[in-house]
């Protein structure tokens, strides 16, 4: 499946439920001294134009897998597909999901699913990656870090928690600037996600670490896209340009 047909998909399914627990979620958080400082000192407002775009995002990211449907299987194929090279498909169930990094013959293809927006990302970042030459072969390189045991290397793991944290930032209102400046929101989103993964690959690679490094690694890339968005996603434009 295509980025666009997948992302047509999502604009045009009934996401209500969904929809809902973000507007839920934000109304939760827009009272009292906190939202008041945030309004005085925080970061500039997302354009009103960029604010469906935005609730969309947040609210794929709410989207459970659906094995009934058969766009969100379709989007598991080309996942899978991308992240291995295969030009085959794949059984809903079994253990080459946990050749992926994803445990349980039965649970691989939701922890692989994990949010639609997630798997949008890793859709967008392989089908328009291997256009500039940053799909299937560095992919795989990643995946074979996972081999040595000193370099063992959560890639499927470390990648829903790289989601959790470009969500967050977006939820947090952290890239409004990025996304006024660009005039988009998933684009953004699915950028800075990429952005982030090549941060932590070559962080990971160069210094050689290890799993006992995780939480300092994910603590340091939530401060960057919270933080320094910008500075990531150029250095993601840098790397696409060699």
């Amino acid at each position: 499946i295509s980025f666009t047909e997948a992302l047509q998909h999502f604009q045009s399914t009934d996401l209500s439920e969904c929809r809902q627990k973000v507007r839920a979620t934000a109304a939760g958080r827009g009272h009292g001294l906190a939202a008041l400082l945030c309004c005085l000192f925080g970061p500039p407002r997302l354009r009103p134009q960029l604010q469906g775009e935005r609730e969309l995002a947040l609210a794929m990211a709410q989207c459970p897998l659906d094995d009934g449907e058969s766009v969100h299987m379709r989007i598991l194929q080309t996942i899978y597909r991308q992240l291995t090279g295969s030009r085959l498909g794949c059984p809903r169930y079994g253990e080459h999901w946990e050749e992926l990094g994803f445990q349980g013959r039965a649970g691989g293809a939701k922890r692989c699913w994990g949010g639609s927006h997630w798997s949008h990302s890793r859709l967008s970042g392989g089908i328009q990656g291997q256009r500039k030459g940053f799909g299937h072969r560095r992919t795989t390189g990643w995946l074979r870090l996972e081999k040595p045991l000193e370099l063992t290397f959560p890639f499927c793991i470390m990648s829903v928690n790289i989601t959790r944290l470009v969500l967050q930032a977006l939820r947090e209102d952290r890239l409004c600037r990025e996304c006024n400046r660009r005039q988009q929101v998933l684009a953004v989103l699915n950028r800075l996600y990429a952005a982030a993964f090549l941060q932590l690959y070559r962080v990971w690679k160069g210094q050689r670490q290890t799993l006992a490094d995780c939480d300092r690694l994910l603590k340091a890339l939530e401060l960057a896209t919270k933080k320094k968005p910008r500075q990531l996603l150029k250095s993601l434009e840098i790397y696409m340009d060699r």
